[in-house]
C-alpha cells in the first residue's frame, strides 16, 4: 500500500468505541456527533476492506480484523503521546504533562502528597494520577501509558525484564479499632484476642488482603479462624465501618493518620505482630523519560523512600539507549 489505510483520528475513535461500548458512548467521549464516528468506522473498514464491527448485538463488538487494528493502534498512538512529549521537554519545564499511577492505597493516601509538593514547584506542568490495579498500573508503564508509578502489589512475572522494579518503601498495616472496644483499652493484644473479633476487609481477591494474609500465616495465625464479617471494596468504607463499631481492621498506617489525631479509630499494638508489605516504585527504562517524570523521581520520590531504597531509579538514564516492541496487556483481573 502506498498510503496508509486509516488515520489517527480513526485509530482514536476504534478506542473509543472498544472502550466505551458503543458508538453513542465513544461519539460523547471524544466530543463529536454520533453520525461522525459511524462515517469514520465506515471509511475505515471501506479502506481496509474487512469489516471491524459486528453490529447484531447491542454491544459494539469488535471482529477479529478489528481486535488486531485495536491492538497495534494503542501501540500508534502511545508512541505518538510519547513523541509529543518528548517535543514538549524541549520547553524545559514550562508545560507538558507528567502521568503517574499507582494501585489503591498508594494512589489515594501517598500520591496526593507527592503531586502537591511536585505542583507547588512545577506549577505549568500538567499531572495525571491514574489509580488502577497493581496488574492494570505495571501494563501501563510497560506500554508507555504511564511514566511511573508506585505500587503494592504483585508485579506480572512477564513484565519483569520490561520494567525497573526499585523496592521504594515500607507500608505498615495496622489493626484497627472502634475507640470504645473493649480491647481498646489494652496496651496490646494478643494473637488469640483476633480470633474473638469481628473482621471488615477488602475483597479476598485484593493484593492487600493477601498480603495481610501472607504476613499474618508467617506469625502462626490461622486466617481460616478469623471472623469476617463483612468485605467492602474501599479503605474509606473500610474505615466507616470500624469507626461506626461494625468491627475490626487491617488498613495502611498512611490511611489512618487524620482518624488517629482526631482520636476516632483505635490503633492496636499485636503482641509479636507486624504487618509490613513493600512498596515498589516502577518504570520502564525502554522508554524516553521527560524532563518532568525525571524530577518528579529525583526531587520528590527521595522524600518520602525509606532510606537507603530507590537509588536503581535516580541512577537510570533519562534517554533509553533503545527501543523494545510496546507489549500488550491480558485481560486485567478484578482487584
Amino acid at each position: 500500500m502506498s498510503d496508509l489505510p486509516f488515520t489517527l483520528d480513526q485509530l482514536r475513535i476504534l478506542k473509543a468505541i472498544a472502550a466505551e461500548g458503543s458508538f453513542k458512548r465513544a461519539a460523547d467521549s471524544l466530543y463529536v456527533s454520533q453520525p461522525a464516528v459511524s462515517l469514520q468506522v465506515q471509511n475505515l473498514e471501506r479502506q481496509l476492506d474487512v469489516p471491524l464491527f459486528d453490529r447484531g448485538g447491542r454491544r459494539a463488538q469488535l471482529t477479529e480484523a478489528g481486535y488486531l487494528l485495536l491492538n497495534y493502534g494503542e501501540k500508534i498512538l502511545s508512541l505518538c503521546q510519547e513523541t509529543c512529549r518528548a517535543i514538549e521537554d524541549l520547553q524545559n519545564l514550562q508545560g507538558g504533562t507528567l502521568i503517574v499511577g499507582a494501585s489503591q492505597t498508594t494512589g489515594t493516601y501517598l500520591l496526593p502528597r507527592m503531586i502537591g509538593m511536585f505542583r507547588q514547584k512545577y506549577p505549568d506542568v500538567a499531572v495525571q494520577l491514574h489509580v488502577h490495579s497493581t496488574r492494570r498500573t505495571a501494563w501501563s508503564v510497560a506500554n508507555g501509558q504511564v511514566d511511573l508509578a508506585i505500587i503494592g502489589g504483585e508485579i506480572p512475572s512477564e513484565l519483569h525484564e520490561s520494567l525497573q522494579i526499585a523496592p521504594y518503601a515500607e507500608d505498615e498495616l495496622a489493626l484497627i479499632l472502634p475507640v470504645l472496644h473493649p480491647l481498646a483499652k489494652a496496651e496490646k493484644i494478643y494473637k488469640d484476642d483476633l480470633y474473638k473479633l469481628q473482621f471488615i476487609a477488602l475483597d479476598s481477591q485484593s493484593t492487600i488482603r493477601k498480603v495481610i494474609d501472607s504476613v499474618l500465616t508467617r506469625c502462626e495465625i490461622d486466617t481460616r479462624r478469623l471472623k469476617i464479617e463483612m468485605e467492602l471494596n474501599s479503605i474509606e468504607a473500610i474505615k466507616n465501618a470500624v469507626q461506626s463499631g461494625l468491627g475490626a481492621a487491617f488498613v495502611s498506617v498512611s490511611a489512618i493518620a487524620k482518624e488517629l489525631q482526631m482520636g476516632i479509630l483505635h490503633r492496636s499494638a499485636i503482641e509479636g505482630v507486624v504487618v509490613r508489605r513493600t512498596l515498589a516504585a516502577i518504570l520502564n527504562p525502554n522508554r524516553y523519560r521527560s524532563k518532568a517524570a525525571d524530577a518528579f523521581i529525583r526531587e520528590i520520590l527521595p522524600q518520602f523512600t525509606t532510606p537507603g531504597w530507590g537509588k536503581e531509579l535516580l541512577e537510570s538514564p533519562r534517554v533509553a539507549k533503545e527501543t523494545i516492541e510496546v507489549v500488550t496487556p491480558e485481560v486485567e483481573e478484578v482487584n
